[in-house]
């Protein structure tokens, strides 16, 4: 197999020439070889779509072109915004690629395991490289040249895995969750016509293992009719809880070094992007550290179950 050698904060690595991923993602390979799964697709698209939001807020907000001021070098004379076009363009391709559901170009590229150290940092990475590889590319460098695009420094940029990773498993729960009660609407109405098929049929009624007292066979799938719509109205209790984001709260919730209403335009972005209803959460240092919206969603699939 050929590679090549990529360096970050902590040193050099060797990567596979053909991956798109990095030093970090290589790293974390080799750390955690625990269950043999990989992250879902639908996560995997969450945290692509975090990354095409923030790419768009920042760019909107001069950040790429400040820093490409500051630090020209890091640019190579390119402009800012062209660095967050390619970002952007990157985000596309994959999030693209991810919804076809076969992840062919670029699902190779998402090696590590589920299970990991670190909140998660090990896969906010993995994304962070793909990329900023791509994008890369895209700006007619070569794979890891970071110097161009840096995966921390630029398709990071005002983020944390503290809050990327809970805000990428909210996203994820709710594209599921659409797909769910989709099939719970055709469930529950399918057993409501059963209930009118079947209502001249008269059976017994059971109950202790025994046959009881009669009933209409109609009655009984219209009993299941309701059981399958208040399961469906639990879900969407929990579903209020996951369109609260604390995305832009940074490492801790406080929004260190974002500047002020990035959290706001961060989650209108996403709103745009996904189709959702969502909103910034009231105390980002709490939805930055609380699970109990994952718990609520938890309980209401063990109900539906």
């Amino acid at each position: 197999m050929e590679t090549r050698i990529e360096r970050d904060s902590l040193g050099e690595m060797t990567v596979p020439r053909e991956a798109l991923y990095g030093a970090s993602t290589a790293r974390a390979v080799l750390n955690f070889p625990i269950s043999g799964l990989r992250a879902h697709p639908e996560f995997l698209w969450a945290t692509v779509v975090i990354k095409k939001a923030a790419a768009r807020v920042n760019r909107d907000l001069g950040e790429f072109r400040t820093r490409s001021e500051k630090e020209p070098g890091a640019f190579q004379g390119r402009k800012g915004d062209a660095v967050a076009d390619a970002i952007l363009q990157a985000c596309d391709e994959i999030m693209s690629d991810l919804m076809e559901h076969n992840a062919e170009q670029y699902g190779r590229h998402f090696p590590v395991d589920v299970y990991q150290a670190g909140a998660g940092t090990s896969h906010n990475m993995n994304v962070n490289e793909v990329i900023a590889n791509r994008a890369i590319e895209i700006l007619g460098g070569a794979r890891g040249d970071r110097a161009l695009v840096d995966p921390n420094d630029h398709v990071n940029m005002g983020q944390s895995t503290n809050d990327v990773i809970p805000t990428a498993m909210r996203l994820a729960a709710l594209l599921l969750l659409g797909r769910l009660t989709t099939a719970l609407d055709l469930l529950s109405d399918a057993f409501e016509a059963k209930a009118d098929d079947f209502r001249p049929i008269v059976k017994s009624g059971r109950t202790h293992l025994q046959d009881a007292v009669p009933m209409r066979l109609g009655q009984e799938f219209g009993a299941w009719a309701l059981t399958v719509r208040r399961c469906r109205a639990r879900l969407e209790l929990a579903r209020s809880e996951l369109e609260e984001l604390g995305i832009g709260g940074n490492a801790v919730g406080t929004g260190i070094n974002n500047q002020p209403g990035f959290p706001q335009q961060m989650v209108a972005a996403l709103a745009e992007e996904t189709g959702f209803t969502l909103q910034s959460g009231g105390n980002l240092i709490e939805l930055c550290q609380n699970t109990d919206a994952f718990v609520t969603l938890s309980a209401a699939l063990r109900t539906l179950a």
